[in-house]
C-alpha cells in the first residue's frame, strides 16, 4: 500500500495562500490579491439600479444629492450586520437623463460573494415650461393672431432666475421658431459652452370671424371690400 508523506513547507511562517499553492502542486503568489477570491470561487453580485430624479433646475445648475442607503455588511467575526450610510452625489451642470453614477460594492456583504455595485440612473423631472432636446431648451409659446401679424417683445424666464427680453418685430407664421444662441443647457462634457434657447410659437386663430371684421382686415391687408 501505497503511503503519502506529509507536504513539507519552507517554514512554519509560510503565508498560508503559499501553503495552499504548495498543497495544490501550483506556483508561490497563485492565491495572492483579488484572485484569491476568484479562485476560491467568489462571484459578483449583480449590480442594483435606482433612479435619481432630477429638476431640470438641477442638472442645469449643477446639485449635491446625499442618499440614504442600509445595507448588510460582515463584522470582524464573519457575522451580519445592518448599517446606515450616506451616499454623496455631486451633479454635474448639464447631465443628462440615462447618465449613471456607480458606487463600487456598496451592496450587502455575504461569504464567498463581491457586494454588488450601487448604481443611480439620472432621469429628468418633466417641468412646467421647458422641455429639454438634447443641449436645447425649448418652450412652445400660444400667441395671438395680432401678436403673430403686429410684433411682439417676449420676457423669457431662464432656468438660473434671469429673464431674457425677446423683440419679435417679422411676422409669424404657424410653426416658426426664434433660436437664442448659447442659453439652453450647459454641456457636460465641453465646460462654459451651452445649447440654444429655442421659442416654438403656436399661433392660435380665431373660431370665428364677424362681417366687420373680416371687412376691416381685407382693407388693412390691402384686399378688396366686398
Amino acid at each position: 500500500m501505497a503511503k503519502f508523506g506529509k507536504p513539507s513547507y519552507e517554514s512554519s511562517n509560510s503565508n498560508p495562500r503559499d501553503i495552499f499553492a504548495q498543497f495544490m502542486d501550483l506556483p508561490s503568489g497563485t492565491f495572492s490579491g483579488p484572485d484569491w477570491n476568484r479562485s476560491l470561487g467568489s462571484v459578483k453580485a449583480a449590480a442594483i439600479e435606482s433612479k435619481l430624479v432630477c429638476s431640470l433646475e438641477e442638472l442645469y445648475k449643477g446639485a449635491i444629492k446625499k442618499m440614504r442607503i442600509s445595507r448588510v455588511v460582515l463584522d470582524k467575526f464573519g457575522k451580519q450586520k445592518t448599517v446606515e450610510e450616506i451616499l454623496t452625489i455631486d451633479i454635474k451642470p448639464g447631465w443628462k437623463k440615462g447618465t449613471k453614477i456607480t458606487f463600487p460594492e456598496k451592496g450587502n456583504q455575504e461569504r464567498g460573494v463581491t457586494p454588488a455595485d450601487i448604481i443611480f440612473v439620472v432621469d429628468e423631472k418633466p417641468h412646467a415650461i421647458f422641455k429639454r432636446d438634447g443641449n436645447d431648451l425649448v418652450v412652445n409659446k400660444k400667441i395671438s393672431l395680432l401678436e403673430a401679424l403686429t410684433g411682439q417683445t417676449y420676457t423669457m424666464p431662464t432656468l438660473d432666475g434671469r429673464n431674457l427680453i425677446i423683440p419679435v418685430t417679422d411676422i409669424i407664421k404657424p410653426g416658426d421658431e426664434v433660436v437664442i444662441p448659447k442659453e439652453g443647457m450647459p454641456i457636460s462634457k465641453d465646460a462654459g459652452k451651452k445649447g440654444n434657447f429655442i421659442i416654438k410659437f403656436d399661433v392660435m386663430f380665431p373660431s370665428r370671424l364677424t362681417a366687420e371684421q373680416k371687412s376691416y382686415l381685407k382693407r388693412g391687408l390691402g384686399g378688396a371690400d366686398v
